[in-house]
């Protein structure tokens, strides 16, 4: 479709009371992250009696649950290509934020944002987004638009994992590979360029047990984890993006045993972060990890991969940030703003299988772990706006 008939189409039905409750509705229901990790009821729940309920009643396309919860939502032509919008339902938890599932709309805030925003837990970073796609449907289904191409939309019920279980299963039962794809996540509406990676890796230090009083019985596991941070330490990381800068290696969790008063430990575990530039492979990265710590005389030491995320980049002359960059000036009058992100996400995953990804969305994600979590809804309803039109001119 060409884009002044979009911008019509939009602005005749673009609707921002109905946006508002799509928002309100979502923010009030939980779905937060908790210690269950694989199950999670509530975000399974939010998907499946909250969120499809909304892209079923426009009575457009077919959509289907899988097992892992995923939904899955297609429309248009089954034809292979097509454009793909991926929203995520898990959020942070709650934590100390003070009314958190409230939905209400706040005139001031601690973030200086201008205009009305709207308060509750995950709407800076999916709700908000979610939220902009269900009316982005909902103006498609208002225009009238008929889809010469393909439209898939997918609530997964990711978000705070750090892993791509979700997302792979998503890109399986789209069948044929789509051209396009925006995750929907809160950029402040901005388009990332490129993304870091992330793997995860485990290292276990065995010793022997002993009583600290007579410490040369035992072989202290902590000192044996020492040895191996030392060796991480001098680890040279190679590469460095122009934007993104250098690999990083972050220790992030350890933890020894046994828990006993006035024990030499015979185990101790450390969880690190390598965070991977655009082009690095996790395997290599964990092999050059694993080849670093090995042989620390007098200790067993065991070095596992654990959860990864590829990398991502996306050139400014790419059709899908060309298409991106079209309906911001449709809808904004300017461009949008472009940057980097140090964050690890699902647009890696869909890159690697050929898929033109990027992360774009409302809300900001410095706000998502905060006590006052906001999200400006002229911000939401622009990006309402802009994914309609990427709708309606690549697959209308």
């Amino acid at each position: 479709m060409d884009g002044r008939d979009a911008v019509s189409l939009i602005q005749r039905s673009f609707d921002a009371d109905r946006l508002l409750e799509h928002l309100t509705a979502l923010a009030r229901v939980p779905s937060p992250q908790t210690a269950l990790f694989e199950s999670e009821p509530q975000v399974q729940a939010f998907i499946r009696d909250h969120a499809r309920p909304r892209v079923e009643r426009l009575g457009l396309g077919r959509g289907q649950l899988d097992a892992m919860g995923n939904y899955l939502w297609q429309a248009g032509v089954a034809a292979a290509g097509g454009v793909l919008f991926a929203a995520y339902a898990m959020t942070h938890p709650a934590g100390s934020m003070p009314d958190p599932f409230s939905g209400k709309v706040v005139d001031g805030n601690p973030h200086g944002i201008e205009g009305p925003c709207l308060w509750g837990r995950g709407v800076c970073e999916q709700k908000g987004p979610l939220a902009a796609m269900l009316e982005a449907l909902e103006i498609v289904r208002a225009a009238g638009a008929a889809l010469r191409g393909r439209l898939l939309f997918a609530v997964s019920p990711a978000g705070e994992t750090g892993r791509h279980d979700s997302i792979a299963c998503i890109l399986e039962a789209c069948g044929a590979r789509p051209d396009l794809a925006v995750v929907g996540i809160g950029t402040a509406n901005r388009l990332c360029l490129a993304n870091k990676g992330r793997i995860d890796v485990q290292i276990a230090v065995r010793g022997k047990a002993s009583h600290s009083s007579m410490p040369w019985d035992g072989r202290d596991a902590i000192e044996g984890m020492r040895r191996v941070m030392d060796r991480l330490d001098a680890l040279p990381l190679s590469g460095e993006h122009p934007h993104l800068g250098r690999p990083t290696l972050t220790k992030t969790r350890i933890w020894s045993g046994p828990e006993a008063t006035h024990t030499v430990q015979d185990r101790c575990e450390l969880t690190l972060d390598r965070r991977l530039l655009p082009g690095d492979d996790p395997e290599a990265a964990f092999q050059q990890i694993a080849e670093a710590v090995k042989d620390i005389q007098g200790y067993d030491v065991a070095v596992t991969r654990g959860a990864y995320m590829y990398p991502a980049a996306l050139a400014e002359g790419s059709r899908l940030a060309r298409a991106i960059q079209a309906a911001s000036r449709a809808v904004r009058g300017r461009e949008a703003e472009t940057f980097y992100s140090h964050a690890a996400l699902d647009a890696g995953y869909l890159a690697r299988a050929g898929v033109e990804a990027t992360m774009w969305g409302p809300g900001d994600l410095r706000f998502a772990p905060t006590g006052a979590e906001v999200v400006s809804l002229q911000e939401v309803g622009d990006a309402a706006k802009m994914y309609a039109y990427l709708i309606l001119t690549e697959a209308a």
